[in-house]
């Protein structure tokens, strides 16, 4: 065999290796009606979004907690005197819309704070 003929050989098995590989047949769908339920709660991580949806209302519960029982109080003593939750401009309870407008602010600041912290510890 021939120093070419070997260099021949060895691009064909280069290129056997580098075509791509027919995917495997999906597996059959189960069969039955508590098989098919446990499929679809594992494949659609149902479980795992029932427990992010629960952590989530309570998580959401306790920064709402952190901003009226804690920041809204320094906030009414930083403003003496002032019920400015109470301003109006006609209609609009433009005092009311500025706390809620707050709220949100600490709320997402404390969100990013937690996944940036969750992001460091390696939870994704």
């Amino acid at each position: 065999m021939s120093k070419e003929d070997e260099i021949l050989e060895e691009l064909k098995r280069i290129r056997q290796l580098l075509e791509p590989k027919p995917a495997p047949p999906p597996p059959p769908p189960p069969k039955g009606l508590m098989n098919e339920f446990k499929a679809f709660i594992s494949q659609y991580r149902v479980m795992g979004m029932a427990v992010a949806f629960i952590l989530g209302l309570y998580l959401g519960a306790l920064v709402q907690a952190l901003v009226n029982d804690l920041i809204m109080p320094i906030i009414q003593i930083a403003t003496p005197g002032i019920k400015w939750e109470l301003i109006e401009l006609g209609p609009f309870r433009v005092g009311h819309f500025i706390g809620a407008l707050i709220t949100f602010i600490i709320v997402a600041f404390v969100i990013f704070i937690l996944v940036k912290i969750t992001k460091k510890w390696g939870i994704e």
